[in-house]
């Protein structure tokens, strides 16, 4: 433990209240609906406020997990976990999230995956790795990038809660793109982002 990390608390409890508080405000200004995709990108490093993967913490993902889970798992909304650059950035979600994707075989670690995939992993009733997702929205936990995995096209979100533990934390939802010009209309519902399926 370094001597910054000696003066914080890491508390789960608390740990688990930011991640709330951050996805209950994605999911309203994201208007979640059942069987939508949050993707989740999180550095337990950066939350304990060290370097990206110098300190893997499963106690810290396991409660960033349970925060999310509270939040999302009544609405019926999924949580993918972005796993880190040794994975390629692979997706660890719920099979039931993704019928008919090709699936791959990987099974995340704290050091080849993340402490937050393998979290995820082990609490996911049936989990699955893909090499990519399309999400509906995200949150991105101590810069991880996620971009790469949400759907054209991505609007930030800065929540109030901005950090969980010592990690910047910026969101994101998804709107569909507009097209065709200066004479087209628009259909102003889809400005606030997919509509419900």
């Amino acid at each position: 433990m370094t001597q910054t990390e000696s003066k914080q608390t890491y508390l789960p409890e608390e740990i688990c209240r930011q991640a709330e508080a951050v996805a209950r405000e994605l999911a309203q200004a994201a208007h979640l609906t059942r069987g939508q995709i949050v993707v989740v990108g999180c550095s337990t490093s950066e939350v304990r406020g060290q370097a990206v993967g110098s300190c893997p913490t499963p106690e810290i993902a396991q409660a960033i997990y349970r925060g999310l889970q509270g939040i999302f798992e009544p609405l019926g909304v999924y949580v993918a976990a972005q796993c880190c650059e040794h994975l390629n950035r692979a997706i660890i979600v719920e099979r039931d999230a993704v019928p008919g994707a090709d699936i791959v075989n990987v099974v995340p670690r704290p050091d080849a995956g993340g402490s937050f995939a393998t979290a995820c992993y082990r609490a996911f009733a049936h989990p699955v790795a893909l090499e990519e997702i399309k999400a509906d929205a995200g949150i991105d936990i101590g810069g991880t990038l996620i971009g790469m995995h949400l759907k054209k096209v991505a609007v930030p979100l800065h929540p109030s809660q901005k950090q969980i533990g010592q990690a910047a934390v910026v969101c994101a939802r998804v709107r569909p793109k507009f097209i065709g010009g200066e004479r087209a209309g628009y259909d102003d519902a889809l400005r606030q982002g997919y509509p419900a399926p």
